[in-house]
C-alpha cells in the first residue's frame, strides 16, 4: 500500500503535463499573482463558447465585431488592486511575465511608459496568417495592475475591431499604425 501515494503523484504529474500540452499556442499562464491583504482582485475568464454565443446577439448590428468574437477561444482578465503590501511584488511579477513572454518568442508590439502608466502588449502569431494570442500587461500608477490574455485565431486586420470593442487604447494605436 506504500505505492499508492507515489502512484497518485505520478498520475497527477501526467495529468498536469497533458493539460499544459492541450493549451492553445496563444495561452499564457500568469502564474501566482500577489494580491494585497484586503485588496480587490477581479478575475474574468470567458471561453470560446460564450464569445460565440455573444457574437450571435450582435451579428446583424456589428458583423465585424461578431466575426472577431467568433475567432476568440478564450479571454482572461485579472485586475489587481495595488497596495503597499503587494505593489513591489506585482511590479516584479509583471516584469518577470514580460521577460518570460520575450523568452518564449512572443513579439512585443507596444511599450508605453509614463509617470502614471506602464503598458506592454505582446502577440504570438502564426506567420502573417493569424494572431494566436495577445497579452496585455498594465501597471496603472499606484492603483492597479491589469493582465489580459486573449487566445484565438484572429486575423491581423481584425486587431482594430478587437481593440475598439475591448477598449484597449494602446492596441487601438498600434492597429491604426498598421493600417497606414
Amino acid at each position: 500500500m506504500k505505492t499508492t501515494p507515489l502512484f497518485s503523484a505520478g498520475l497527477l504529474a501526467v495529468a498536469l503535463t497533458v493539460s499544459a500540452q492541450d493549451r492553445p499556442s496563444g495561452y499564457f499562464d500568469f502564474g501566482k499573482l500577489p494580491t494585497a491583504s484586503g485588496g480587490e482582485h477581479v478575475e474574468v475568464s470567458v471561453g470560446g463558447t460564450i464569445a460565440s454565443i455573444a457574437s450571435r446577439f450582435i451579428d446583424k448590428s456589428e458583423p465585424e465585431a461578431a466575426k472577431v468574437l467568433r475567432s476568440i477561444k478564450s479571454l482572461r482578465v485579472h485586475v489587481i488592486e495595488l497596495k503597499d503590501d503587494n505593489r513591489a511584488q506585482m511590479v516584479d511579477r509583471i516584469k518577470a511575465i514580460r521577460t518570460d513572454l520575450e523568452g518564449k518568442a512572443w513579439e512585443k508590439i507596444v511599450s508605453a511608459q509614463s509617470k502614471k502608466e506602464d503598458v506592454a502588449i505582446f502577440l504570438k502569431s502564426r506567420g502573417e496568417e493569424a494572431i494566436e494570442g495577445l497579452v496585455l500587461t498594465v501597471i496603472d500608477g499606484n492603483k492597479e495592475a491589469v493582465l489580459i490574455n486573449i487566445v484565438g485565431d484572429i486575423k491581423p486586420e481584425q486587431l482594430a475591431v478587437l481593440a475598439d470593442k475591448l477598449h484597449i487604447d494602446p492596441l487601438k494605436k498600434f492597429a491604426k499604425s498598421k493600417k497606414s
